[in-house]
């Protein structure tokens, strides 16, 4: 007879995926009390994790927080470095020969458009002068000048200025993996899993391994990457592609150290756009890493290698370069029978906005908050955690589209395939329609759980130059001198801020030798 409660989990693969979500069960469902959910992590000796997804969003800082991470020694063993936002390099339009234009998505606005006070119709009313970003938030100033989010006197986790992390992926998964087995619970498996053998009724049963024989569980997480072990090829789930959606198939990968020892490091992710995708560029504490996403449609090997070498300068002769092929789309399904797949077993669609880690996060948040103990419940819970990450990945999917396809430039095919309607999704295409003529709402944004908020797309839309015209309509803007008096308010918080912030640099030294008092 078919046991009826679920008490062991396994989990495939390591990494980033495997690690952190390994975490997050293990201390959600108590994995170190005997009556808790037991878990397991199989991880292969032969295959290396891919190790550049270097950008996070403000909830791992809660996340790591409740797992019992000291914020400190995270950083100092991650290479860690504090992250405020992203800046968006010639995006807008075809940049001039010695020229550029650049916009900041930044990590909060001073006062949230969706529950405190909308600027944005005052300000497309022309009530400030200043570029959408800097008007609106005093981050994207902060980060413009190179200052950090913080002090050395702030508490562990907490902000003056809201932030996430840059950190080394391969050393992030290695401390999560000293965590889960040290302090969490989590037993560790090296071995490789050569067969998946599954009950009558399809679900999974057990798995064997090449060198520590059969691993039995009641239930299983695919964080397997790209081959999707489990759900991919024993549960036969198929693929959605948006490769006619979203075009970047491939990346190359660099590691570039610094000039000098005092060299800035920039608290945000630099995305510049260039002729058939963009580059990253993140400070580590330790060194930059900078890559090129790109379409190989639009684009040779060589060429791409070339645009990233040139973006780089004289620092990148004699670098290697790691070319990564990306698997764009999701899976029908994200859970079956009684298995869910979590990372790019699941779905990805390229690193722009760093989104990979955060749905990382809220998955394994879902399955621990809605774990089936009883084997009855397995149906109802894999039928909402469907239909939710279905959801968040077509959400996801229209905002990464947003970046190209209100684009001004036409220099190539690339950006001019990027903004046919024909690549564009109904959805995003609705609302891109009805913000011509109204700026974007809370109403817009009808779910609670969608990735990207209604600042994330004001910021975005008006960085971008998106011409919203409110002129049939500026008589339902009424509040216009309290909109001035919140313009003030953020021009002299901001003032104040650059004031008393230290430069990123100058906090990393002091964090990485003393550390953040502990709250």
């Amino acid at each position: 007879m078919e046991k009826q409660t679920i008490d062991r989990v396994a989990i495939v693969g390591g990494g980033t995926a495997g690690w952190l979500a390994a975490a997050i069960l293990a201390k959600k469902l108590n994995s170190l009390d005997p009556d808790g959910v037991q878990l397991t992590l199989i991880e292969s000796p032969d295959i290396p994790i891919l190790g550049v997804g270097e950008g996070t969003w403000p909830t791992i800082r809660s996340t790591l927080q409740s797992i019992g991470v000291d914020e400190s020694e995270f950083m100092r063993e991650c290479d860690a470095t504090f992250k405020q936002g992203a800046e968006f390099v010639n995006w807008r339009e075809t940049p001039l020969k010695g020229s550029k234009h650049s916009y900041f998505h930044p990590l909060s606005a001073v006062f949230h458009s969706a529950y405190d006070f909308n600027l944005a119709p005052y300000w497309l009313l022309g009530q400030s002068p200043q570029p959408y970003d800097m008007a609106t938030t005093t981050q994207s100033r902060i980060s413009r000048l190179g200052l950090a989010p913080k002090k050395i006197t702030t508490p562990s986790y907490g902000a003056i200025q809201n932030y996430s992390y840059h950190l080394n992926a391969t050393k992030f998964a290695d401390f999560l993996k000293r965590h889960c087995t040290q302090k969490l619970g989590v037993k560790f498996i090296c071995a490789n899993v050569i067969e998946v053998e599954q009950a009558g009724s399809g679900a999974i049963s057990s798995l064997v391994t090449d060198t520590r024989g059969r691993v039995d569980a009641d239930f299983f997480v695919d964080c397997s990457g790209s081959r999707a072990i489990l759900l991919g090829q024993a549960l036969n789930v198929g693929w959605h592609k948006i490769d006619d959606i979203i075009f970047n198939d491939t990346a190359l990968a660099m590691q570039v150290p610094y000039s000098s020892p005092d060299a800035p490091i920039a608290s945000h992710t630099i995305a510049t756009a260039h002729e058939a995708g963009w580059t990253w560029d993140i400070g580590l504490h330790n060194r930059r890493g900078v890559g090129y996403v790109y379409s190989s449609r639009h684009s040779s090997a060589e060429r791409a290698e070339a645009v990233l070498r040139d973006y780089v300068g004289a620092e990148s002769e004699g670098l290697e370069v790691r070319k990564i092929p990306l698997n764009l789309g999701y899976r029908e399904e994200f859970w079956k029978h009684n298995c869910v797949a979590i990372g790019m077993s699941a779905a990805f669609i390229e690193p722009l906005e760093a989104s990979a880690i955060f749905l990382v996060e809220a998955a394994a948040n879902m399955l621990a908050d809605t774990f089936p103990r009883r084997r009855a419940s397995l149906d109802y819970a894999g039928r909402k955690f469907n239909a939710t990450f279905k959801l968040r990945w077509d959400k996801s999917i229209d905002f990464i589209k947003l970046h190209y396809c209100i684009s001004g430039r036409r220099d190539s095919q690339y950006w001019r395939d990027n903004v046919a309607p024909t690549s564009i999704p109904d959805s995003l295409q609705e609302k891109l329609t009805q913000w011509r003529h109204h700026p974007p709402s809370k109403h817009d944004f009808d779910y609670a759980f969608e990735p990207f908020v209604l600042d994330s797309y004001l910021f975005v839309l008006y960085g971008m130059g998106f011409n919203t015209d409110l002129s049939a309509n500026r008589s339902a803007f009424s509040d216009g001198e309290q909109a001035l008096q919140k313009f003030a308010e953020i021009d002299k918080l901001s003032e104040r801020l650059m004031a008393e912030l230290p430069s990123h640099r100058h906090l990393l030294e002091k964090v990485y030798r003393f550390g953040f008092q502990t709250i």
